[in-house]
């Protein structure tokens, strides 16, 4: 992998290092299985002391507000006590222990799970891989795909001993593989530290470097590393500082004593940068340019400055800028003075453009690959030719464009379904340096396997993901669908179940959505998804206004102001699979985690007779105080700001706790979150939760299911993400009346 390959994925996928999280359910939030049931203790009632605000003449009430010091002693013991409550409910369903065994059976019959595939000139391979039976993520290296492999990093032999468990959280090899840089955090934090290994030897070089969650890193040459920190906090700082006037350092891998030195950020000379702002710096393959990326939190588009390398290597970096927000680019990648960019521009679902950086302006960027009906949704650039990533519907194509004549040609894929070529963390699709990419490709029914797609159009399994006997399901069944949304406009949605489950209109259903920062739900396998379709139960996946699955327009009626169409054209979704003869509401469930805690929430506070049970996971559920928190301020972009009555009024709207009725018959509702989680605070859940025990008029439980060595799923171990399964599973099915699912008396 470059550095422009590394920075690349940091900068485009910042939406998925915020609040937003995951495009599918976070990771698993449970703690480990208890040896045996005990009864489930008295559940605490919270006291109510409001504490209003007046914000533009409208009274807001906040009755748990004092639920934000987590740290209480008395919000720290209602907390523990409703935890404890929850778990000792949920294991007293006896189907739960041969659900957790279902589960680990479907697993681990898959020899390994290997993600983030990435080579390197030199012919290595690294990748992530967690053998059946493991709990985390290792990291590993081979020469070749033939090549013998090798163990670098394995968190769970870290963990040992430990308190918390430990993760990966990004990885970046230098260019002939000889260092590798990479990120750990502990308990879900997410607060990576990152740790450099001499890889001949297998020994650390130099000191870990802290305050590493954003990093970014890029390498220039073999030694020499950029990458963003996070600026200390002082005593006196606030808790909303923490991603506040972040910076890029350069700092010598072997130095004797390296100190980092500060090369883009806020207070850095030649840059225009907002202390919200977050700084990256990738060194191009051929070592000619530094490029500078500015990230505002999670907005799509970017900023972008360019300068010689060779100024940043003196400590002068001379930068020039080059791309503005204006231009509306959201992903940008570099080959042989030329960046390839996609823009919505007037173009709502996308182009693609090309500038010859030494020229310098957007305006004399010229068109590769006009707007059309198909959404652009990433590219990358390898010595071959240009990579481009388009959706029809929720199903990904690949095209290549050579860089000579640019005539794009549609690469035929094994699988319809979904892959990227900006993956989040970790991998590499494409390397300007290497012909072709490398993919991980998987559908609604296969599971993913990584493809190396070569420069003449082949594309050949690698090997490198192990095939299980569940990893294909011919016996289920999916089906597309378009819903009538609340104004008529349709919304694409996919139903999922066994080809031997009976269509009678009383199916256990689920109905999953997220509808945020313009991420769409892709075809994609799941175990979960596998385990209640066991059951006898039908899966639904919404794209409601919100998502990006028909461009920028679809995701920006769905966006601040517009965001009530999510939560309305979800509760359409949900109308239409009980109009459809799938199930009826006393067996209908939705389930939304993160910023789709929003969608879920809403749904249910305005349609509360059509579910009858709600999961919230890790989700955004205070909107009105969400800003106040220390990810709150990187999330305007997408929310908006309480300091404007515009923004205020729409923040007031997709709040789920402020929303909450007094005497309404509210269905089921479990709540789960990781303590530790840096991008939703808990106490999103923890105030919900207290607020719906107190409001709702029906027998219903309200449940609070909480993990202390957890976040936002990020960094969960398996044995975490199979005890998350098994409780939404029986806790489903327990308020679907299904037979077996109920807790001992």
């Amino acid at each position: 992998m470059t550095g422009s390959q590394s920075v690349k994925r940091a900068a485009i996928a910042l939406v998925c290092a915020l609040l937003c999280g995951l495009a599918g359910l976070p990771a698993a939030l449970a703690g480990d299985e208890p040896a045996k049931p005990r009864a489930a203790p008295p559940a605490p009632v919270a006291d109510i002391r409001d504490e209003p605000q007046t914000l533009f003449g409208t009274v807001v009430p906040d009755p748990y507000r004092y639920f934000e010091n987590v740290k209480a002693p008395e919000v720290a013991a209602w907390m523990k006590a409703h935890a404890s409550r929850t778990r000792a409910l949920l294991d007293s369903i006896g189907a739960r222990s041969r659900l957790i065994d279902t589960l680990r059976r479907i697993d681990d019959a898959t020899p390994a799970r290997v993600t983030a595939a990435l080579r390197t000139p030199s012919g290595l391979w690294f990748y992530e891989k967690r053998v059946a039976g493991a709990n985390q993520y290792s990291l590993h290296m081979r020469q070749g795909l033939a090549g013998p492999e090798r163990l670098l990093v394995d968190p769970e032999a870290l963990s040992r001993g430990t308190r918390q468990s430990l993760a990966i959280n990004w990885f970046s090899p230098s260019p002939d593989g000889r260092y590798l840089a990479y990120g750990l955090s502990a308990g879900g934090s997410e607060d990576a530290v990152m740790h450099v290994l001499d890889v001949r030897s297998g020994r650390p070089v130099g000191r870990p470097v802290d305050r590493m969650q954003f990093a970014g890193v890029s390498w220039d040459g073999e030694n020499t590393l950029y990458f963003n920190r996070l600026a200390p906090l002082k005593p006196d700082s606030s808790a909303l500082d923490k991603f506040q006037r972040s910076a890029v350092y350069r700092m010598t891998v072997g130095a004797p004593a390296p100190q980092p030195v500060p090369v883009l950020g806020y207070g850095v000379a030649g840059v225009t940068i907002d202390p919200a702002e977050i700084p990256y710096v990738s060194i191009t393959h051929d070592g000619r340019w530094a490029l500078g990326w500015i990230i505002n939190g999670v907005q799509r588009e970017i900023r972008m400055y360019v300068a010689p390398a060779a100024s940043l290597r003196a400590s002068r970096p001379a930068w020039r800028a080059l791309v503005e927000r204006a231009d509306e680019v959201s992903r940008a990648d570099y080959f042989d003075d030329t960046l390839y960019l996609i823009s919505h521009r007037t173009a709502p679902r996308s182009k693609v453009m090309a500038l010859d950086i030494r020229a310098g302006t957007m305006g004399q960027a010229r068109e590769l690959l006009a707007h059309s009906e198909r959404v652009i949704t990433g590219l990358g650039t390898a010595s071959d030719a240009l990579y481009v990533e388009a959706r029809a519907g929720n199903i990904k194509e690949l095209l290549r464009l050579p860089y000579r004549d640019g005539a794009a040609q549609t690469i035929k894929l094994p699988i319809a379904g979904a892959f990227t070529l900006s993956p989040e963390e970790g991998g590499g699709a494409t390397d300007p340096r290497l012909p072709g990419a490398v993919i991980e490709l998987q559908g609604w029914t296969q599971a993913r396997q990584i493809y190396e797609v070569r420069g003449d159009g082949t594309v050949t399994n690698t090997g490198l993901q192990p095939q299980g006997p569940y990893d294909t399901l011919p016996d289920v069944v999916t089906t597309e669908v378009q819903v009538p949304g609340h104004d008529g406009q349709l919304v694409p949605m996919s139903i999922i179940h066994r080809r031997d489950t009976p269509l009678d209109g009383n199916r256990p259903t689920l109905l999953y959505g997220y509808a945020a920062y313009g991420n769409t739900e892709e075809p994609y396998y799941s175990v979960f998804r596998m385990a209640w379709l066991q059951a006898g139960g039908v899966h639904a996946i919404a794209n409601p206004r919100g998502s990006g699955v028909y461009g920028e327009q679809w995701y920006k009626d769905g966006y601040q102001a517009t965001k009530p169409n999510s939560w309305k054209d979800f509760i359409a979704c949900a109308e239409y699979l009980v109009a459809g003869g799938y199930t009826r509401p006393q067996r209908l469930g939705i389930l939304g985690g993160s910023a789709g805690g929003i969608l879920v929430g809403r749904a249910m506070t305005e349609r509360p007779d059509l579910f009858a049970a709600v999961i919230s996971s890790v989700g955004a559920l205070d909107m009105v105080r969400a800003e106040d928190s220390p990810n709150g301020v990187p999330n305007i972009p997408e929310f908006g700001s309480k300091r404007t009555e515009p923004g205020f009024r729409a923040l007031l709207a997709m709040s789920t706790y402020h929303q909450i009725r007094d005497g309404t018959p509210y269905p089921a509702v479990m709540l789960t979150h990781g303590v530790n989680d840096p991008r939703v605070e808990v106490w999103h859940s923890t105030k919900t939760a207290a607020r719906l025990m107190a409001a709702s008029a029906s027998a219903r439980p309200v449940l609070l299911r909480l993990d202390f060595d957890a976040g936002h799923g990020i960094g969960s171990t398996k044995q975490q993400d199979e005890q998350e399964r098994a409780d939404m599973i029986v806790f489903l099915l327990w308020q679907m009346g299904e037979p077996g699912y109920a807790p001992a008396p």
